[in-house]
């Protein structure tokens, strides 16, 4: 696990709701149990500052940063999206359709597959709704482009073949039947007579994993998806441990943030 992204899981999943801010000792102290060591920690929040992800601050207990807005943007929408609280079942069966005018640039590839879009060819891409952040990103990576609303003449059968040449369908339900099979034995690892920190670092790395997803799965409407798709299945997975470990968890981070900012250490024992 990369120190950048599992910060970046930390803030979204646990530092957002409190204040979205942290003492640096915190930072080092709540990466810890996933073996990411402190210099590796500093490195990565200095290069998120410069990345405008987190801004400076002086706390009480010492130097701390804060997410930026652009960041917290961007993890309200992963929140919504790792635990489906912002995603419809129904489609109307359209889809946004943009022709482009050039190649993108990889980086910029993958900010419209964060978004759900799937490439037909380098230079079409579709998605089964719509995103107010397309018009921003091809903008800044100066490529012209066409835009429409599109539904296939051939009914389901034609809105299918789409989905079967934008996306890979079978890769990614391969992905999610692996999920649950590598993660299953973390989090079962974790039961009552577990310690707080245990807890937390298991859900840290199931939640980890699970939002790889956000990246792969462009979150397709029910009548888009195969029969019997292991995604369901796999959110159920997700959902039942997510759950089970959060107080657990909770109280392990917020032990270390009340410990960073005394300026002592984690102590390991439950209380």
């Amino acid at each position: 696990m990369q120190a950048r992204s599992a910060l970046f899981d930390l803030y979204g999943d646990y530092l957002r709701a409190r204040g979205s801010r942290a003492p640096v000792a915190a930072l080092v102290r709540l990466l810890a149990p996933l073996d990411i060591a402190a210099p590796a920690v500093r490195t990565a929040v200095s290069r998120m500052v410069r990345q405008g992800w987190l801004h400076p601050l002086r706390l009480a207990s010492g130097p701390g940063y804060l997410l930026t807005p652009k960041a917290a943007r961007r993890l309200d929408d992963a929140a919504s999206r790792v635990y489906r609280t912002g995603r419809g079942g129904s489609w109307d069966g359209r889809f946004d359709m943009i022709l482009l005018n050039g190649p993108l640039a990889r980086r910029d590839a993958a900010r419209l597959a964060f978004l759900g879009y799937g490439p037909l060819s380098e230079q079409v891409w579709v998605a089964p709704r719509a995103s107010d952040e397309v018009e921003a990103i091809l903008a800044e990576a100066e490529i012209g482009y066409d835009r429409f609303s599109a539904s296939h003449t051939a009914g389901a059968s034609g809105s299918t073949e789409i989905v079967g040449r934008a996306w890979d369908l079978g890769r990614l339900g391969q992905s999610y039947e692996d999920f649950v099979t590598s993660l299953r034995p973390v989090v079962k690892a974790v039961t009552s007579r577990s310690t707080d920190e245990e807890a937390y670092a298991a859900r840290f790395q199931l939640v980890h994993a699970w939002r790889s997803f956000l990246f792969q799965d462009p979150q397709l409407p029910p009548a888009l998806l195969p029969p019997g798709w292991p995604g369901v299945r796999a959110a159920g997975f997700f959902d039942k441990h997510a759950t089970r470990l959060r107080p657990a968890a909770d109280r392990y981070v917020e032990r270390c943030l009340q410990s960073a900012s005394r300026g002592g250490r984690v102590g390991f024992s439950d209380t």
